[in-house]
């Protein structure tokens, strides 16, 4: 059975502009969609979810369009596109499937910025934290964008429920993610390294966890790394499905929320890549 499409047509609405524009999301939407999977519409998440994971001052300011920057302006309703995105991946969570939605997330800490980032890396709401701390079970997230997770990490660092790793490049924004800490595991790579070195470095970074432990995995799910986009590190179509194969053959409940890529045709050829091994078990 395949994995479940959550998207909805109102998060391209916004943005027209921007590199994290509603083109990249659309394009993957369409050629998901001439691979026949089914899309379901998600419903926004609660203030209840969302204040598990950021401060109400921080929810205040962004309601009012208080919080800006030139990479992650205050767009008029940008908190309600923001609450649809982590409603996604709430909903992805739930039915082990993976939110097609936009704004992504991993960049926004509790108080939106996090770890010395000073800017939000085009992020309002941490989407993964919020549906991963609904869901309240043991969890292993695993972060493929290129950029590392500041705000996942500033959130759940010290969390005995949550096993944080990101594999990334560097040197790269948000210049944090260059050590491990606790339960945060980072593997920081060097610039088109491709596609060997990356699954030996996901290979040894698993081996580093008790998966004996982990109930749930949740994929950050960045496609950035992709060759020719803003943080590749040399991937193709074929190095996501060697990496859906690994994560698959962990055989443990698994969502994927969206987070960076911003080549919508790579976004969707690789989305396809990855979901067909989940398809196959």
């Amino acid at each position: 059975m395949r994995p479940k499409i959550i998207f909805s047509e109102k998060c391209l609405n916004y943005g027209f502009w921007h590199i994290e524009g509603p083109r990249r999301v659309k394009r993957a939407y369409e050629i998901l969609k001439e691979h026949g999977y089914e899309f379901i519409e998600p419903n926004p998440a609660s203030e209840e979810d969302i204040l598990r994971v950021h401060d109400l001052e921080y929810i205040e300011g962004l309601k009012n369009g208080l919080i800006e920057d030139s990479d992650t302006p205050a767009y008029e309703n940008i908190y309600e596109y923001a609450r649809l995105s982590a409603g996604g991946a709430i909903l992805a969570a739930e039915i082990n499937g993976f939110s097609l939605m936009r704004p992504p997330g991993h960049h926004a800490g509790r108080k939106g910025v996090a770890l010395g980032a000073y800017t939000r890396g085009f992020c309002y709401l941490n989407n993964i934290a919020i549906a991963v701390k609904r869901l309240d079970k043991t969890t292993l997230i695993l972060d493929i964008d290129g950029h590392h997770g500041n705000g996942t990490q500033e959130i759940f660092f010290g969390n005995e429920k949550v096993i944080y790793v990101s594999i990334h490049r560097h040197p790269l924004y948000p210049g944090t993610g260059y050590y491990s800490e606790g339960n945060c595991l980072n593997f920081p790579l060097p610039s088109e390294c491709g596609e060997a070195i990356y699954l030996k470095t996901l290979n040894r970074a698993l081996k580093m966890i008790d998966l004996n432990r982990i109930e749930v995995i949740a994929i950050s799910a960045g496609f950035d790394t992709f060759m020719g986009d803003i943080a590749s590190l040399g991937l193709r179509e074929e190095s996501f499905s060697k990496i859906g194969e690994i994560i698959a053959s962990l055989e443990r409940p698994t969502f994927f929320v969206l987070e960076g890529g911003y080549i919508g045709e790579n976004i969707g050829r690789a989305i396809h890549a990855l979901l067909l091994t989940f398809t196959r078990k």
